[in-house]
């Protein structure tokens, strides 16, 4: 029998605050924020309506979606996010100009708070995530409104958000394939680092990669000569990548070759021509299939279900979504008990401590805790320069705004350092306020908000993380055993190989990041880590075979046996 594992686990304190790398393109959501919010934020400085420049930069902050998506999908998700980010704003004015409850106010934050995570985790929408918005809402609710004044504010959301969108969307003008060459290169690095290091981790890294890559190129709508291309250059980071899990590169393949192509790709010059390797044209044939199911009604409807049962009974989005409503009620409940003036403040850091699991949610805890009580600190030294004239407080604003999209990425408190001042600097616009009073009141929210939120987490149990890994491992073996059945079947066309081998590669992802989440969970019963590890073993054993009956790889007859 295997042993029970302690249903409590370690939270990680070294590391925690440890600096990573930045992000390849940190730039680019940092220079489109800065420039969806100038533009508004100056215009109204011109009009001497500074007042309103809250209800603009709800707009303004949708600029940070999508970057990683390809233009068409980018498009989509940003009109998406806006229309998400109106729709809350508008509930939270209404709610503000019909009662000054402060109980009312808080459940009502609370709750915008929960749907809008329940909404970001189950449609998997990316960073930033649902803060943006609980950042807007919860602002909103809590700021002077009269019903008629809501139509107006709404409209300069709108058009701040329209602004934005075109910001994002924009680069599609002259960068077209931009993000598909991205996630290439990255799917071809990835290969690399596992052809040069081959274990479980670069594995599944490499497997996630390649498969991300493929996603990209499938919702970068029609293919193009450049897309072309990529799709090669996938093709032989996929075979790379079956190669190595075989023992062995393929020829032209090897680490020096990926990087180097990957290197070339993300460049504005030409995409490398590698040769085709075997099997490209009907991988090629494949993506194409499964394109034009994308774009039929039948593709549609499949995506819709797909986010319905992601929300549906047994989902495990729906515990973290109650931990947030639970933690978020508590955060503004003791913010507001305690006399401070700006309990919403509270209702966000509650908010941001929610991650998909509870040592996650610990760390993020930890981040937000330092990053805030440094970032009063920089208010501290800033405002007296904020405050000598209104332009001199739009520039630090902005300034705040690129530091923190700068930085957010080498660790979430570097970032909040930075967000932190721009949230109090923006309550400036509104009329001067006693910089001690601000400085004591954001330090308490952040403690109240870090505290109550974290409590909430371990209150609230999501034993369903578990309940995923069984179906993560159901769903495994299902599209392991159908692509077997298409190695073994001599009348298998090229089409039904390849949507076998997607599917088993796509569910092994799945597998990962289910075993990964759940890990990290607490109150649950114990991991099948032996039926984990035999699945993944099993499944790329399957990969190599399929590969090989695809004439992707050449395996020895020793290992090309299912």
């Amino acid at each position: 029998m295997r042993p029970r594992k302690p249903s409590v686990r370690k939270l990680p304190v070294v590391g925690v605050l440890r600096l990573k790398s930045p992000a390849e393109i940190w730039y680019k959501p940092a220079l489109s924020v800065v420039v969806a919010s100038a533009v508004p934020n100056l215009l109204l400085y011109s009009l001497d309506r500074l007042d309103l420049v809250m209800y603009t930069m709800a707009g303004s902050l949708c600029a940070l979606y999508g970057h990683n998506l390809p233009y068409a999908r980018r498009a989509h998700t940003v009109l998406r996010v806006i229309l998400g980010m109106a729709a809350g704003l508008v509930v939270a004015l209404v709610v503000a100009s019909l009662t000054d409850s402060t109980a009312v106010l808080i459940a009502v934050g609370a709750l915008l708070a929960a749907v809008q995570k329940t909404f970001c985790d189950a449609t998997r929408i990316g960073p930033p995530g649902n803060v943006i918005f609980a950042f807007v809402t919860s602002a909103g609710i809590f700021a002077p409104q009269e019903l008629g004044q809501v139509p107006g504010h709404m409209a300069l959301m709108l058009a701040a958000g329209a602004f934005s969108w075109l910001v994002t969307a924009g680069p599609a003008l002259w960068h077209r394939e931009g993000p598909e060459r991205l996630a290439t290169a990255r799917a071809l690095d990835a290969a690399a680092a596992h052809a040069a290091d081959p274990d479980a981790r670069t594995r599944h890294a490499a497997a996630a990669a390649v498969q991300a890559a493929w996603q990209s190129l499938l919702a970068a709508g029609r293919p193009t000569p450049v897309r072309r291309e990529l799709e090669r250059l996938v093709v032989h980071a996929e075979r790379a990548l079956a190669t190595t899990a075989a023992g062995g590169h393929a020829p032209g393949e090897d680490p020096v070759t990926l990087r180097a192509w990957a290197t070339a790709t993300r460049g504005r010059g030409p995409v490398p021509s590698p040769p085709p390797a075997p099997g490209t044209v009907e991988q090629l044939f494949g993506i194409d299939a499964e394109r034009a199911g994308l774009r039929m009604r039948r593709g549609r409807r499949e995506a819709r279900r797909r986010m319905l049962l992601a929300l549906g009974p047994g989902s495990p989005v729906l515990p973290v979504a109650f931990r947030t409503l639970v933690g978020c009620a508590l955060a503004g409940c003791a913010s507001s008990a305690l006399g401070v003036g700006h309990p919403y403040w509270a209702i966000v850091t509650a908010a941001s401590v929610y991650q998909p699991n509870l040592t996650l949610s610990w760390s993020r805890a930890v981040q937000r805790t330092v990053g805030n009580l440094l970032g009063v600190l920089v208010f501290a030294a800033v405002v007296p320069l904020a405050r000598i004239s209104p332009l001199v407080l739009v520039l630090c604003v902005l300034i705040c705004n690129f530091a923190a999209e700068a930085l957010i990425t080498r660790n979430y408190w570097l970032g909040s350092v930075a967000v932190t001042p721009m949230a109090l600097l923006i309550l400036e616009f509104g009329g001067s306020q006693p910089a001690g009073e601000l400085i004591a009141d954001r330090a308490l929210d952040t403690l109240v908000g870090v505290a109550t939120g974290f409590l909430a987490a371990v209150a609230v149990t999501n034993r369903r993380a578990s309940g995923r890994v069984e179906l993560a491992l159901t769903a495994t073996e299902e599209a392991r055993n159908r692509a077997e059945r298409a190695v073994a079947d001599p009348a298998a066309d090229a089409l039904t190989l390849e949507t076998a081998r997607r599917r088993l590669t796509a569910s092994l992802v799945e597998l990962r990041d289910a075993g990964d989440v759940a890990s990290g969970e607490w109150w649950q019963r114990a991991l099948p880590e032996e039926e984990l590890l035999a699945a993944e073993q099993a499944g790329h054993r399957t990969l190599a075979a399929t590969a090989q009956r695809q004439g992707l790889i050449t395996l020895p007859p020793a290992n090309g046996a299912v």
